[in-house]
């Protein structure tokens, strides 16, 4: 953080300049202007998204028997950051660049990060349906998606760590409204449902994989992948998701990564040969996968999660064959879990082999890290638990004795009788209380880059705090909308001025339409109409003068319609022969009955 102006205070860190305001200019609409708020947190210490699996035992002499002194490994340390951006545009007379602003679009992104890997995942999206206040021309790309495209790239290209695995993950399932309470009742806002944002969401990441406007981002990468599954569907329906382009085929899999992305699978003489599907799928805040991991932690016993998993599904094929039957992904309602997996260049040596071994250190998250793990405090446990053991435990009559000896000390200590005149102390304010910012930005567990931190850097309970004054505000009108961006605005910061103005650069192109160069002609589409070519002269002649030519048929052609009385239609049917029009079909007869055919119903006496 050296080198750049900021401001410490007991919660936040301002950062100026920011280099995300370059980024979301080149994508968004030339000479608009937008408001950008970008938050994030230092990263912090959280649970592990998978379960640890059991170490793999020696003890074992028959391959495939399993054993029952099965002891459980270590959980992977982790760490998670924080990232939330919202756009903001002016809801004032377009070209008046007002006070008045309107939030439209907001994203939050976990980050997560091992030694092995780093995840971004997407926790929410959501807008609140007054990006029309832009009067964008039809046809324009959307900004919504632009934005979520070029954040995602932005995070991808500043959490880049040599030789570990990059992995943007997701699940779509659509929702009324996420963060912005209250914006259902806009009509502007468009709602897509489940089908509707699984495509959607599969565009926005197939930008990553394909495409010139990202391509710096992929250059350091030896290979990106997408692999997208919903329960429920099999392959064949679930391609119908996927961008329709040349490359989407080689892009892309109907499937799950879930034995590439763990760092279990990479070292099978620590862990074994077999991974049980427990800890190899991940867990995220309200996630599908998690409420359903969770009860089936809950019905299984300790020992059999160690020895074999779970009891129903032992392979990832049943656990998502199961997952189709569960509340978000039946009844008519689809889930899809996406990923893009970006593989890092393969090593030319040996030498880089602590990616596949995961490390364990016990040091703290405030104390500085070094590269080299501290050994010290395991042979100290290790010597805890051997002094715990009933082998190691002292006799009988020696515990009595040493129990006398310290019941004595007790007696003979006695209590200070304080004296003399009491002196008060001054109150202190406790401003240096707030969270304790990493001082190393980059260690095996995490990558902490200045460019890729918010314009405001928050402490994890600071940051929670913002997000619920933002749940508990209303979007449903636009004077609602404004009044809940000024109060959300000045709140977060403490009133002090956080924004990051940008200036699309981007030039719309739009389809011409022919109605524009016609004025308002009609358009004729008789020439356009393909029709069957008896021979090569017919097809010339018939082209220049195909809109007016009436096809006359022969008269072996035309279907006669038979008539009751032959006599009277003798001479017009060959008068319209002649003249190669059909015969027009007479008007039906009414049949008259006669009295005797009528059968009348009997009166009652």
């Amino acid at each position: 953080m050296s080198g750049q102006s900021q401001a410490r205070d007991s919660d936040s860190v301002v950062i100026n300049p920011h280099p995300l305001v370059a980024e979301l200019a080149k994508v968004l609409p030339k000479d608009r202007r937008f408001i950008a708020y970008h938050l994030s947190t230092p990263p912090i210490t959280t649970e592990p998204l998978c379960h640890p699996p059991a170490y793999n035992s020696t003890s074992n002499s028959t391959p495939g028997t399993p054993s029952k002194d099965k002891r459980p490994s270590k959980p992977l340390k982790t760490y998670c950051e924080k990232h939330f951006l919202a756009i903001s545009i002016d809801a004032g007379k377009e070209g008046a660049h007002s006070d008045k602003q309107v939030l439209v679009l907001a994203l939050e992104i976990y980050i997560y990060t091992t030694s092995f890997s780093t995840i971004i995942f997407v926790s929410k999206a959501d807008s609140t349906g007054y990006l029309n206040l832009l009067d964008l021309p039809k046809g324009s790309p959307s900004p919504i998606r632009e934005v979520t495209a070029c954040f995602l790239a932005f995070l991808a290209a500043n959490r880049r760590r040599p030789a570990k695995q990059l992995v943007v993950n997701l699940f779509a399932r659509s929702q009324s409204q996420y963060l912005f309470p209250g914006s259902v009742k806009n009509n502007g806002k468009h709602i897509l449902d489940d089908r509707g944002l699984v495509k959607w969401w599969c565009r926005v990441l197939n930008s990553l994989l394909e495409g010139d406007e990202y391509s710096d981002v992929r250059k350091p990468w030896d290979g990106i992948h997408g692999y997208l599954i919903v329960p429920g569907l099999d392959n064949y329906e679930t391609r119908a998701f996927l961008p329709r382009t040349g490359t989407a085929a080689a892009n892309w899999t109907l499937g799950h990564p879930l034995e590439k992305i763990s760092p279990y699978t990479k070292d099978p003489s620590t862990y074994g040969q077999i991974i049980h599907p427990r800890s190899l799928i991940p867990t995220y805040p309200d996630d599908p996968k998690a409420r359903f991991i969770e009860e089936l932690e809950e019905s299984t016993p300790e020992k059999a999660k160690l020895l074999s998993g779970w009891r129903s599904p032992k392979t990832l094929d049943q656990f998502w064959e199961m997952m189709s039957f569960r509340q978000e992904c039946s009844s008519g309602r689809l889930t899809g879990f996406i990923w893009v997996v970006f593989e890092p260049p393969k090593p030319g040596s040996p030498a880089i082999s602590s990616t596949t071994v995961i490390p364990t250190p016990n040091a703290s998250f405030s104390a500085p890290t070094d590269d080299t793990t501290p050994a010290t405090p395991r042979p100290s446990r290790r010597h805890n638990n051997s002094l715990m053991t009933p082998a190691a435990s002292p006799p009988k009559s020696t515990a009595r004795t040493t129990k006398k000896r310290s019941r004595k000390s007790r007696k003979g200590k006695t209590k200070k009788v304080l004296k003399g005149p009491i002196i008060t102390r001054k109150p202190q304010i406790k401003t240096h209380q707030g969270p304790q910012f990493p001082k190393v930005t980059e260690t095996p567990y995490y990558f902490w880059p200045e460019n890729g931190r918010g314009k405001v850097v928050l402490s994890d309970n600071a940051y929670k705090r913002a997000i619920e004054l933002l749940l508990h505000l209303e979007f449903g009108t636009l004077e609602q909308a404004i009044a809940s961006t000024a109060r959300w605005t000045k709140d977060v910061n403490m009133g002090e001025n956080w924004t990051l103005e940008i200036i699309g650069t981007r030039e719309t192109t739009t389809p011409a339409t022919p109605s524009s160069n016609t004025g308002g002609a009609v358009n004729n589409l008789s020439g356009m109409i393909r029709r069957k070519r008896g021979s090569d002269d017919q097809a010339t002649n018939g082209t220049a003068s195909s809109a007016g030519v009436v096809n006359m048929l022969d008269g072996g052609l035309v279907r006669k319609k038979a008539k009751l009385d032959p006599s009277d239609t003798t001479d017009t049917s060959a008068q319209s022969l002649d003249q190669g029009h059909p015969i027009a079909e007479p008007e039906p007869k009414v049949n008259v009955l006669g009295a005797g055919l009528i059968k009348k119903k009997p009166k009652a006496s």
